[in-house]
């Protein structure tokens, strides 16, 4: 690990403002902020990140969960993701994304990943990972020897010639299918960000993965209020039953009434080069009957422009019955 200087700045001001002073040409790109450490710390030894100045936000009090004056959730950048799960209000009126966090990691990982991290984990692609290869990612212009290689985890949604990586966070499913909102501070300001439009397809620069610009914090996300008599379910669908990635994941919030379908918000993991919610699968769903016919056409119609690689093709139709048995399970509890 290369040295780097260690600051707990005092508030998120200060924060911010140390984080502006980068002595790089470009403002902010050689420094990250630290809460649970969980994934940058591990970056950090792989030297796959090497920043030169890394902020310790943990002091900040951004570690509270308040409910908002609209109805819905106020949930802070360094809650614990043990902490979020176990939530009163979440387990009563968010249960997708407790089911979510829970499925993730480890208990003791769980009690250290905060909320913010989680919306920027980086992908656990095996070339990303491994600074002997190239990677355009990491690297941008070296290539993506993903393509052609080793690519059985990788994503089969919003690929691109340049990076096949998929995005690894139950969490942000979740949060997808319940319309987040990312609150930023940053040296110009504030701004919310929805969550469908804080990550980046790769397109031609795989190496941005979010719209954060140099120096913005996450400082917390609010949830809407919750949609009254909503069923929420989350399956993960991997190779082992803990501890492991999702190889297709989906997150369903969903109303039926009179036996048809009157509210739906459906997300996809495992299979994206980003949380992928799906408005295709939505519109095929939407008024229609609560049957098992209707989920298999809106799961055709979320992995109709999917694009396998040469190991991973076996992900549409295990993305497909991950979906069908989520909305399932939804309507018949």
């Amino acid at each position: 690990m290369h040295i780097f200087e260690f600051i707990r700045p005092a508030d998120s001001a200060a924060a911010v403002n140390s984080a502006a002073q980068s002595k790089t040409a470009q403002q902010g790109a050689d420094v990250r902020f630290l809460g649970g450490g969980t994934t940058l710390l591990d970056l950090m030894k792989l030297n796959v990140e090497t920043p030169a100045r890394v902020l310790d936000i943990n002091r900040l009090h951004l570690d509270h969960i308040e409910d908002t004056s609209e109805g819905g959730l106020k949930i802070g950048a360094t809650v614990r993701n043990s902490n979020l799960a176990n939530h009163a209000r979440v387990l009563r009126d968010y249960a997708v994304l407790s089911q979510a966090i829970l499925s993730g990691a480890s208990g003791q990982i769980r009690n250290m990943a905060t909320t913010a991290g989680n919306l920027v984990q980086r992908t656990r692609c095996v070339y990303f990972r491994d600074t002997a290869m190239p990677c355009n990612k990491r690297d941008p212009g070296t290539g993506c020897p993903a393509i052609a290689g080793s690519n059985r985890t990788l994503a089969i949604l919003g690929t691109s010639g340049h990076c096949i990586a998929n995005n690894p966070s139950d969490m942000c499913v979740a949060m997808a299918a319940l319309e987040a909102v990312i609150h930023l501070q940053g040296p110009k300001g504030t701004r919310s960000v929805p969550i469908g439009d804080f990550h980046l397809l790769p397109g031609d620069t795989p190496d941005r993965e979010t719209v954060l610009e140099p120096g913005d914090l996450i400082t917390h996300v609010t949830l809407p209020p919750p949609i009254a008599g909503s069923k929420q379910v989350y399956v993960k669908l991997r190779d082992r039953a803990s501890y492991e990635f999702a190889l297709a994941s989906a997150a369903v919030v969903m109303t039926v009434d009179d036996g048809s379908v009157s509210h739906i918000r459906i997300a996809l993991g495992g299979v994206g080069t980003k949380p992928w919610r799906s408005p295709e699968a939505e519109a095929a769903l939407a008024r229609q009957p609560a049957t098992t016919d209707s989920f298999r056409q809106a799961a055709e119609a979320a992995l109709r422009d999917a694009k396998p690689q040469s190991e991973n093709k076996f992900k549409i139709e295990l993305a497909k019955r991950c979906l069908v048995h989520t909305l399932q399970t939804a309507v018949n509890g």
